[in-house]
């Protein structure tokens, strides 16, 4: 197969352009936003179909209800061991073995759905499977996208890939209707499979960018620069150390897990209030969907001027967000929640791609799927934990209750925290904590693929 870049790739400008787009001047990242349009699509129009499918099969909603529990299980207790792997091994190759892994999962599904062999223990064993190769395929192909720009513009190929991520979903949504009708059930989960296929095609084509030597995320301290990132041995307690040891970290998951709680289950939310209280039907929450997933996407946009992100732009963003979600609680009309609704998304689009350029790029270049781990075990709690706590506050308090009083926690926490910040003294805020784990030597290192 020939090669999908070429031998030199032309060097996009630097020197604090803030093109949302600029990502796109790097050759390789032009293939892989393709590869992951591809794929967000398939995966969309399988979770578009997968839910009836566990219906069909067991006739029950609680085992609906299982089934994604088991497969997000191997995300809070694995999490850490798939950051490990993503750190001890060559990058490209664990991406595209990955993905392969990933389409021979969904090739299997489809092939039992076509002949009548699924049934409940197989479905959950594949969803238990799926959930494993995602606690490695997830950080391994976010570290991917990001070694294929500069540092300055991973911020852009974050947004993009956001973007890529709402785009998809909504044709994949679209699309899976489609091929259901003409192909059987079976269809999605074949198209699901060769999106990631193609994905694991183009990976070992891509060509990582040339960055110098090291690239610190706090200002050096003085003395020699670190050794490169090892590829060998990588212990998970070490992320598990150094996340808890790094204030910035602790911080963005603390914002970001009680905006995950108190806030952002929208499609929860805001269908009570649509269909309650604003007596609205089906159709006025699918217009206040559409909405949503238009603001997600002017948000990833927008995100994409950004170059240095910090956690106090997050904050201030999940502030933001929770004020206007205040409003949107104390709506009157359906007319004015759409009107709410857009910038919401936007916010919390905006805040996302923020949080995630801060997360992957702020560890050292060792401890980045360590750490992408660890974040994986801590969302995959709060998203387990939000649905039903924010269900049982609206059965105290009514959505409009439960809006409100989300927003203010998130409201609260964030501006003191912003507070907070702001009266320590800057020689504690820029101490470099790189220090805390130190890099191997240079022989225990391996080339990275």
């Amino acid at each position: 197969m020939p090669s999908l870049v070429p031998a030199r790739p032309r060097a996009p400008r630097t020197g604090g352009d803030r093109n949302p787009w600029r990502c796109l001047r790097y050759p390789s990242m032009r293939w892989w936003s393709l590869a992951n349009m591809f794929s967000n699509l398939g995966t969309w129009m399988q979770l578009t179909v997968q839910n009836l499918l566990v219906l069909q099969v067991t006739g029950s909603a609680a085992m609906t209800g299982l089934s994604l529990a088991v497969q997000a299980g191997p995300g809070l207790l694995l999490g850490l061991v798939g950051g490990a792997a993503v750190d001890a091994w060559p990058r490209k190759l664990t991406a595209a073995v990955s993905q392969a892994a990933l389409g021979l999962v969904a090739f299997t599904t489809a092939a039992m759905v076509a002949f009548g062999m699924l049934n409940v223990p197989t479905l959950l064993a594949l969803s238990a499977v799926t959930g494993i190769i995602a606690t490695v395929d997830g950080p391994a192909c976010s570290l991917l996208g990001n070694d294929l720009v500069r540092r300055e513009d991973v911020p852009s190929a974050i947004a993009l890939g956001s973007a890529v991520h709402s785009v998809g979903r909504l044709a994949g949504t679209a699309t899976a209707g489609v091929a259901v009708a003409l192909a059987g059930t079976a269809s999605a989960f074949v198209a699901n499979g060769l999106s990631f296929l193609f994905v694991a095609a183009v990976i070992p084509f891509l060509r990582l960018a040339e960055r110098p030597e090291t690239e610190p995320s706090a200002p050096a301290a003085a003395g020699p620069a670190p050794a490169p990132a090892p590829r060998v041995s990588a212990d998970p307690r070490e992320g598990l150390r150094f996340f808890l040891g790094r204030p910035r970290l602790v911080a963005l998951a603390a914002v970001t897990g009680l905006s995950a709680v108190f806030g952002r289950n929208y499609g929860l939310t805001l269908a009570v209030l649509v269909t309650g209280p604003l007596a609205g039907g089906a159709g006025s929450f699918g217009s206040v969907a559409t909405v949503l997933a238009v603001g997600g996407i002017v948000g990833a946009l927008a995100a994409g001027v950004l170059q240095r992100p910090s956690v106090r732009l997050v904050a201030a963003m999940a502030a933001t967000g929770a004020v206007l979600q205040i409003a949107a609680g104390l709506s009157p009309s359906l007319g004015l929640l759409i009107l709410l609704v857009l910038p919401m998304a936007a916010v919390e689009s905006l805040s996302d791609t923020a949080g995630a350029t801060v997360l992957q790029t702020d560890p050292p270049e060792h401890m980045r799927g360590r750490v992408l781990g660890v974040w994986r075990s801590l969302s995959t709690g709060w998203g387990l934990i939000g649905p039903p706590a924010i269900g049982v506050l609206m059965e105290v308090m009514g959505p409009r209750g439960a809006l409100v009083l989300g927003g203010v926690v998130i409201a609260g926490a964030s501006t003191a925290g912003m507070l907070l910040h702001a009266r320590r003294r800057p020689s504690a805020t820029l101490a470099p904590m790189e220090a805390a784990v130190p890099a191997p030597r240079a022989a225990e290192l391996t080339p990275v693929a």
